[in-house]
């Protein structure tokens, strides 16, 4: 039985692995290509970092949104799915060769959650404060946790 298994996985050839076949790209540069070719070229969005939390009225997502103005965001809600986008402007123009640190993400950004519960989307409410973005989301009335019980047939 072993050597069975020996010759199906190739353990019974004697190779020298000192020296690979071939050599194998990095598997960050393949990645990133290939999260490039499946996101289309000119993809250079950011993901925008968000706490989300829920208190028996309502679910809370919060996010550091400082220098974006409220009228560049946009907040939307598709089914059961939240998404906030808007573009963070730099406003004054430096020659790269200027930088000491670039840290700061400068461009379009976006972030979509799935909603763990029905809200009332007509109600929901969002604002900047000292370039924290709150968006409150009042639950639903209607939605309720409905537990089943399992019958053994």
């Amino acid at each position: 039985m072993v050597n069975i298994f020996k010759k199906l996985s190739g353990l019974d050839e004697k190779k020298n692995y000192s020296e690979p076949d071939e050599v194998a790209e990095p598997v960050e540069e393949v990645s990133q290509a290939a999260d490039e070719e499946w996101l289309g070229g000119d993809y250079d969005e950011g993901q925008l970092s968000i706490d989300v939390y829920q208190t028996p009225e309502a679910i809370v997502v919060k996010s550091t949104i400082a220098g974006v103005k409220p009228e560049e965001i946009d907040i939307s809600i598709n089914n059961d799915m939240l998404t906030i986008r808007g573009k963070r402007e730099a406003r004054e123009k430096i020659a790269e060769e200027n930088y000491l640190i670039k840290e700061c993400y400068w461009g379009g950004f976006s972030r979509s959650i799935i909603l763990p519960v029905e809200v009332e989307a007509e109600n929901v409410e969002a604002a900047i404060d000292n370039g924290v973005l709150t968006v409150v989301l009042p639950k639903a009335k209607n939605a309720k946790q409905i537990s089943i019980k399992v019958k053994e047939k």
